[in-house]
């Protein structure tokens, strides 16, 4: 979420990124081993009525995640640039009560742990290939069946990536207001490509960065972000602030920042659209000021894999957050329709699932369509 914050300050939305890797769009890389229906949730701590906070090791590292709910089709939330699972906070324990929700902190944010990007290639740890990866196995892991993702911003990429490398273990991914990646470098003109790349090495690689991301990380600052990004002013509560905010102070925090803003390489959404064969509903914000619905249209509508482009007027980059009322009943309309038991379901059930009145919904794409 943070990312076109950021890119803002620092005037950056007409230049492009830094240095291009070629998109890999990996196959399949693992068969789907059945688990428990419910893993192992010793050291979990309940941190509201029905909410439970737990960690994960993956690959050697902590990985922070919340969970609500022990029956139902299971939901994984994802947050994006900057953000955690806190921003999900409206989210899981309404899931919860149909659902199996889960909401993850991404390697690198919220409370998860936070490797120095320097031990390692440029962009080769926080990067969409290894962030789907966590998400693949975190949901053979730990949930133990296929699952549906739904993500905010960035955390689209990541989600659509897990699609791809494994596929049989994510049932359809639901993508709010999904980065357009404006900063790639496919989508700017060739002549500034080493502008914004001597801007980026600069500020990874010198103090600039950490001053930078210091005057960044404060709690006024964050709040007046918050409150560009969200249609709904109202939302940008202090609780918001600090959720976002906490562990942004964190050791090794500013160190992944800086190494996400010269991230210029990996995917274009449309690429991992293109390839996934799980169902995707895109969800936007009428008035999202960083990613602008009507390009996001422009750019997907037509994918075969998109099955609907729900816009929701008034509100901004964050719809989770933002009109949670509003969200949380397009989930879950769009795992009654693509879920395991879909065929199942009765027109009242689905009904019972169908978003409020305040959303404007098209239904596109060749994945199959809701109504």
């Amino acid at each position: 979420m943070m990312q076109s914050a950021f890119s803002k300050c620092l005037s950056w939305r007409s230049l492009p990124e830094a240095t291009h890797r070629p998109c890999r769009h990996r196959s399949a890389r693992r068969a789907f081993v059945p688990m428990r229906a419910h893993a192992d949730s010793a050291g979990e701590t309940e941190v509201k009525p029905g909410v439970y906070e737990g960690y994960w090791t993956w690959k050697g590292y902590r990985i922070r995640y919340q969970r609500s709910g022990e029956a139902g089709e299971p939901v994984l939330l994802v947050h994006g640039f900057g953000g955690n699972a806190d921003h999900w906070r409206k989210n899981t324990p309404a899931l919860g009560k149909r659902h199996r929700a889960f909401a993850i902190d991404l390697l690198g944010y919220g409370y998860s742990d936070k490797p120095n990007p320097r031990s390692a290639p440029a962009n080769s740890i926080y990067s969409f290939d290894n962030w789907g990866d966590q998400l693949a196995d975190f949901i053979q892991q730990r949930i133990g069946e296929p699952t549906f993702v739904v993500c905010n911003s960035v955390g689209g990429l990541a989600g659509l990536q897990a699609s791809l490398v494994s596929p049989q273990l994510v049932q359809g991914v639901q993508c709010l207001d999904i980065s357009l990646r404006g900063l790639h470098v496919k989508r700017q003109p060739a002549w500034q490509r080493p502008l914004v790349a001597a801007l980026q090495r600069l500020l990874r690689e010198t103090d600039v960065g950490k001053a930078f991301f210091a005057n960044v990380a404060t709690e006024r600052t964050v709040g007046n972000i918050l409150r560009q990004a969200y249609g709904r002013k109202e939302a940008v509560s202090q609780e918001l602030v600090q959720a976002i905010l906490r562990p942004g102070l964190q050791p090794g925090a500013v160190d992944v920042f800086l190494d996400f803003i010269s991230y210029s390489g990996g995917p274009l959404p449309e690429e991992l659209m293109s390839a996934t064969s799980r169902p995707v509903s895109l969800v936007w914000g009428e008035v999202d000021p960083w990613e602008d619905a009507r390009e996001g249209r422009r750019l997907f509508a037509s994918l075969p894999s998109v099955v609907e482009f729900v816009t929701l007027p008034g509100v901004g980059h964050c719809p989770q957050d933002e009109a949670p009322e509003l969200v949380n009943p397009l989930i879950e309309r769009f795992v009654a329709m693509y879920g395991s038991g879909a065929g199942k379901k009765t027109s009242e059930e689905v009904s019972l699932a169908s978003p409020a009145t305040g959303s404007s919904s098209s239904s596109v794409g060749g994945g199959g369509s809701l109504q």
